[in-house]
């Protein structure tokens, strides 16, 4: 759930126009779409693994399979908040020609899963997880149903999933729905990570309707009502690192187990329908050897996970609940639920409410996804033994991590004809800068690319340290960052108790987290006595003394090249596609759901054009650039998050 604290608007939507065409329980059969009627079915997933033989209705185990098939449960009047078109495309959806409402409605009808296509099967997908750290044993679609596998116009085929669309067996003891707000979440950050070059699903559709799920935002005993909403989810696979963990047998720690213990013969199938399908180069390398074949499998997919969390890294990105049930088989970004782009960098940032350990923090993610990798390795025996895969993912996930991040971060500062030893070091002093100053990760970045290498004039360089200063946070802006969270009484209870009592106090707290509080604590008392001149002198200091740094380095690039002007060009134009000067910040995705709630969904899609063009270069379509003008809160997209924006708590 995502939500600033404060009262909202009542919404106030429109009349819908025309009355929801079911009535019943569950989706209207097949039937004779228009626009959508191109889109071909071939569902090689559903005739390749186990389908689940039973016709229970209601949430259950479910053993031996690794679908089960479903209905989606319709929705009131559903109609659609916004479409993206680029990812329509991979499906062989052009932009509707005539009449565009009509096509609207169309998607809505059927996008929604009141309507199913010709050739689809609605099934679920079973697996496992490892959540925070623990085996929750079966998990599974518990909101999320595959339609079928689409045939794209180059013979690709798309795997397209509707989220939010009704029961299936795995929702457990919920409803198998998606409110707007994470729905609208979802639909732009899926696409905002395409366009930033970023492996990932894709979102085609948004839909809502006037059904209602009762929500408890913040956990606090304050539900209301809020409107079911759908998502058009596309990729080559849904399949994840958890769908081999349903084999797993008791788990010594949670006393859970897999619903398909001892069903290696299913496990074989999987794998062979993974890598025939998702990895075929190595299928025909080493089709007469399973070992080795899952071995140079399982090495891909480390090294595709490694690339993956360092482009993560490199746009401060993070998931926010990095369990082995949202880690793609074929190296995608999945799931998008608590995420968040960092603002102010902060290496510690945690952007999920519920995290209270900080498991998933910004720099955890790359041991975490190492860690899951682990786990995926013990899901694979006896088809992979663990000693292969444990060396594999000890002699590459490190080094492919180290060598993808650093080709990255050199782009972005524009080091773009040597690599030098001294990068890296260079790297880690631009983030200390960053985290001493409060600098804001996208923009700091986006600037240096206007930095001067060769210039004389003392008052360049000043007007330089007053833009990058100005991405710095304010007094105030620290003072919320460092405010303290625990009550005093609670604080000193804790000390005590971890003191009196280490056996207990490791129950309800950590010394990490004790110890944060009280540096928190610290910094929060400091600022009280700072000044914005301090702080604005503090922080030019810091900067300039990186400057120097950073001048010295390209200094050696243009040492280095007979022409300096041509260097110069190409280093800018690399740095500013590697550079975001958009990305779909917390307060940004908050005002389009402010609006869509309301009824307004114009905000929905200027922000999914804008983000269609992240990097702004030149030659960038006129309507990403005049919807990049101004938010409803009247700030540019571009913009640092006003103060308000540091009370959104995701969860």
């Amino acid at each position: 759930p995502y939500s600033p604290t404060g009262p909202r608007r009542a919404p106030a939507w429109p009349a819908p126009a025309r009355p929801s065409p079911l009535g019943s329980r569950s989706a209207a059969p097949e039937g004779g779409a228009g626009w959508l009627g191109a889109l071909r079915f071939d569902n090689l997933a559903l005739r390749s693994l186990p389908v689940d033989a039973s016709e229970a209705g209601g949430p259950r185990a479910v053993p031996g399979a690794c679908f089960s098939r479903v209905r989606p449960t319709p929705v009131q009047n559903p109609r659609l908040v916004a479409m993206s078109l680029p990812a329509l495309a991979l499906l062989g959806l052009e932009e509707p020609a005539g009449d565009r409402e009509a096509a609207e409605a169309e998607a809505a009808l059927y996008f929604s899963g009141n309507r199913l296509l010709a050739g689809s099967e609605p099934a679920a997908h079973c697996y496992c997880g490892h959540q925070f750290g623990s085996f929750a044993g079966q998990l599974g679609d518990g909101a999320a149903m595959y339609l079928g596998e689409v045939l794209g116009p180059r013979g690709e085929r798309w795997e397209i999933q509707l989220k939010g669309a009704g029961l299936t067996p795995f929702s457990r003891q919920a409803d198998g729905r998606k409110v707007l707000r994470s729905s609208i979440r979802e639909f732009l950050c899926s696409e905002a990570m395409f366009h930033l070059g970023i492996p990932t699903t894709r979102a085609g559709t948004c839909v809502t309707s006037d059904s209602k799920v009762v929500r408890d935002i913040f956990y606090d005993g304050n539900p209301k009502n809020e409107r079911c909403t759908v998502v058009l989810r596309i990729a080559s696979t849904f399949i994840r690192f958890g769908s081999f963990e349903i084999f797993k047998p008791t788990d010594e720690y949670t006393g859970r187990k897999g619903p398909s213990v001892n069903r290696n013969d299913i496990r074989i199938q999987m794998l062979d329908y993974v890598i025939s399908t998702f990895y075929p180069e190595i299928q025909e390398a080493y089709s007469d050897n399973s070992i080795q074949r899952n071995a140079a499998f399982f090495k891909e997919i480390t090294k595709r996970t490694a690339r993956l969390v360092a482009e993560w890294q490199c746009v401060g990105f993070c998931h926010g609940v990095l369990n082995t049930d949202n880690m793609s088989i074929v190296g995608l970004t999945i799931d998008y639920g608590p995420f968040g782009f960092m603002d102010r960098y902060d290496p510690e940032h945690i952007c999920n409410g519920s995290d209270n350990t900080g498991r998933y923090a910004y720099n955890k993610q790359p041991e975490i996804c190492k860690w899951n990798l682990g786990k995926l390795a013990e899901a694979l025996v006896p088809e992979l033994p663990l000693e292969i895969s444990e060396l594999i993912l000890e002699e590459e996930y490190d080094a492919e991590f180290e060598k993808h991040y650093l080709q990255k971060m050199r782009k972005k500062l524009g080091l773009i004809q040597l690599e030098l030893e001294e990068d890296s070091k260079l790297v880690s002093e631009l983030l200390e800068t960053m985290h001493l100053t409060g600098g804001d990760f996208t923009n700091i970045f986006y600037l240096l690319s206007s930095f001067l290498v060769v210039d004389s004039d003392p008052s360049k360089l000043e007007d330089f340290l007053k833009e990058l200063t100005s991405q710095c946070a304010s007094v105030d802006e620290l003072k919320v960052a460092f405010r303290p969270q625990m009550d005093p009484r609670q604080l000193s209870m804790m000390l005590m108790l971890a003191q009196s009592n280490p056996q207990l106090f490791a129950l309800i707290g950590t010394k990490a987290n004790i110890n944060k509080e009280l540096e928190r604590i610290e910094q929060f008392s400091k600022l009280q006595q700072l000044t914005e001149d301090d702080l604005l002198s503090r922080n030019k200091r810091h900067w300039k003394e990186w400057l120097e740094k950073y001048r010295d380095r390209l200094q050696k690039e243009i040492e280095s090249v007979s022409d300096a002007d041509a260097w110069n060009a190409h280093r800018v134009k690399v740095m500013n596609s590697n550079n975001p000067k958009y990305i779909l910040r917390n307060y940004i995705a908050q005002n389009a759901i402010e609006a869509a709630e309301n009824g307004d969904f114009s905000e929905v899609r200027n922000v999914l054009k804008l983000l269609e063009n992240p990097f702004q270069e030149e030659g960038a379509t006129a309507a990403a650039a005049a919807c990049a003008q101004e938010t409803r809160s009247r700030l540019p997209y571009s913009s640092k998050p006003p103060l308000w924006a540091s009370e959104l708590c995701v969860t």
